[in-house]
């Protein structure tokens, strides 16, 4: 029997560039074509416009002190000055790292520390996050010092902090004056230094979402994300003429590689509609820009297609894009396929250790490939899939999907120990999730290895579950977990969100499931519930889901045990 072990196509070849070389290129081909349009902000500038002023900030930051190889920390959510950093860092040589929106003190401090932050560029605020104030109780040095000086105890690497706003902080800098503190001899400096980074220096740190213990810092370079995003752009045909709407996070992977640098080895558009995804906004942003392409994350899509005033809105120059960051739905698929006019819309796979895409769904490729799985292994990657023991495993059979290529990251960033964890002597990334790889080397994600669900012994992925539930007229949503049970070990728990304006009950649920599915898959505990705990990049936290399942059924929880993990 054939073995589950794939090699991507040998074309588009790889780029030999680093990011600020591209960026360059492209400008130089495609000046007067808008590089960039941030509605909330007002902004839309053309390649030229936005060249010059990366080359405004790159020089700041050299005036600043800022070295090839410092590491500048952005925190905050989308936005130009976001933007302008993540191009004005690659072309300095200085390693950008990537800050969630959503941390607080705690996470705060230690992605600053782990990563050695000399500077950070924060926002003001956003929603309840108050990121100034935040970083003013771990560093209250800041209230006494010149900017640029701060020797803060708690944060020993950090020396500048840059805000947004026109606001004035004590101890720190605004961005527009940043970018106005570079004069000719910084700016020829940049240019002096760009043409002796190597494409395989670490540009780029990302703290993974972490559902235990501390985020892993993933250290990726100009090689892994300027290719990564080149052969996603190429997978959905992209030309200068696109114009990609983005509504998912730039301080992740999706927003910034497989968003902004993706149009950039193009020279298309990127469009952001807001600060945050609000499915309206980005409803009247693709029709108001004409977007051809939109991403989003399954829930994305779902309050999109969900949206009261869905149906006046004129999407009819949407063409492709790409649903990744969770499990779509089959349903989904085919609503945004027949509903949105994104006749070539992608599903795209893998996780921030690979830059991050390492399959994707084609847009030739048979609808039920599209919609049942998550494509082939991309160009210059190979595929397998193994057992616990490390053996490949014969095609049709689910095992650990792990990646070979010029996409996995350099490791974790001062962590050899996690990466030993993640990265074999070989070279495989080991994603921790279970798939199954068909005869044509198509894969179908059916959970995680940590998130099977064995019952009496029966092992149950908590993908078939929710793909079963999806089919049921009044579900929107549904989550499976596994829960403790005394009898069989674990037993099935499900969240179910109701579409608006319907009713079910729990025992209605359970009698659709009955003689549909297996016994033992059929929930024992149902939710209903209005939300899931989600990350910012809308990933479900079912490790959560599993918390709060557990204080509430308390002493039902057997003795010693413990939640799938």
């Amino acid at each position: 029997m054939k073995n589950s072990y794939f090699k991507g196509a040998d074309a588009p070849s790889l780029l030999n560039q680093t990011i600020g070389d591209r960026f360059d290129q492209v400008v130089s081909s495609f000046p007067d074509h808008d590089a960039l349009v941030v509605r909330h902000q007002n902004i839309r500038w053309t390649y030229v416009e936005y060249s010059l002023e990366v080359e405004k900030l790159a020089a700041g930051l050299l005036a600043l002190g800022i070295e090839p190889g410092d590491r500048v920390g952005i925190w905050a959510p989308n936005c130009s000055e976001w933007v302008l950093t993540q191009f004005a860092t690659a072309k300095i040589g200085a390693i950008l790292v990537c800050i969630n929106p959503a941390y607080r003190v705690f996470e705060l401090e230690y992605a600053l520390n782990k990563s050695g932050c000399k500077a950070i560029v924060a926002a003001e605020s956003f929603k309840s996050s108050h990121y100034l104030e935040m970083l003013q109780r771990l560093a209250p040095e800041l209230d006494r010092c010149e900017p640029g000086r701060l020797d803060s105890e708690t944060l020993p690497a950090l020396k500048i902090v840059i805000r947004m706003g026109e606001e004035h902080t004590r101890g720190m800098f605004n961005f527009g004056e940043v970018c106005s503190m570079g004069g000719d001899t910084e700016l020829a400096r940049t240019r002096e230094i760009q043409p002796g980074l190597s494409a395989h220096e670490v540009i780029n740190i990302q703290f993974t979402s972490g559902t235990t213990g501390n985020p892993k810092g993933a250290a990726l370079t100009h090689h892994n994300i300027l290719n990564n995003a080149n052969q996603v752009a190429a997978g959905m045909k992209f030309t200068e003429r696109d114009r990609l709407c983005i509504p998912v996070p730039l301080y992740h992977c999706f927003g910034m590689v497989l968003g902004k640098l993706a149009c950039v080895t193009r020279g298309a558009t990127a469009v952001f509609p807001a600060e945050a995804f609000e499915p309206g906004t980005v409803l009247e942003t693709v029709q108001a820009e004409r977007c051809t392409a939109l991403h989003g994350v399954p829930t994305m899509f779902i309050a999109e297609l969900e949206y009261p005033e869905f149906e006046r809105y004129d999407l009819s120059s949407l063409r492709t894009g790409i649903m990744a960051g969770a499990p779509c739905p089959v349903e989904v698929m085919k609503k945004v396929i027949s509903k949105m006019n994104m006749s070539e819309v992608l599903i795209a796979y893998g996780q921030t250790e690979c830059s991050p895409v390492n399959h994707m769904t084609l847009a030739d490729d048979p609808i039920e490939k599209r919609v049942e799985t998550v494509g082939r292994p991309g160009p210059h990657l190979e595929v397998k899939i193994v057992d616990g023991e490390g053996q490949v495993v014969p095609v049709g059979e689910p095992g650990d999907i792990c990646t070979r290529g010029y996409a996995v990251m350099k490791g974790y960033w001062d962590d050899p120990e996690r990466t030993a964890e993640t990265v074999d002597g070989e070279g495989w990334l080991h994603s921790g999730d279970l798939g199954v790889m068909d005869e044509q080397g198509y894969v179908s994600v059916v959970g995680r290895l940590k998130d099977m669900i064995i019952r009496g012994g029966e092992n149950i992925y908590p993908r078939e579950i929710e793909e079963f539930l999806f089919t049921h007229p009044k579900i929107q949503d549904a989550k499976v977990i596994g829960v403790p049970d005394d009898k069989y070990g674990e037993e099935v728990c499900v969240w179910v969100i109701l579409r608006e304006g319907e009713t079910l009950s729990e025992e209605e649920i359970r009698a659709f499931c009955k003689d549909r599915i297996a016994y033992f898959k059929v929930p024992r505990y149902i939710r209903l519930v209005g939300e899931f705990p989600m990350t910012v990049t809308g990933k479900v936290q079912k490790f959560r889901m599993r918390e709060m399942m557990e204080k509430e059924m308390g002493s039902h929880k057997p003795a010693g045990g413990r939640f799938n993990q």
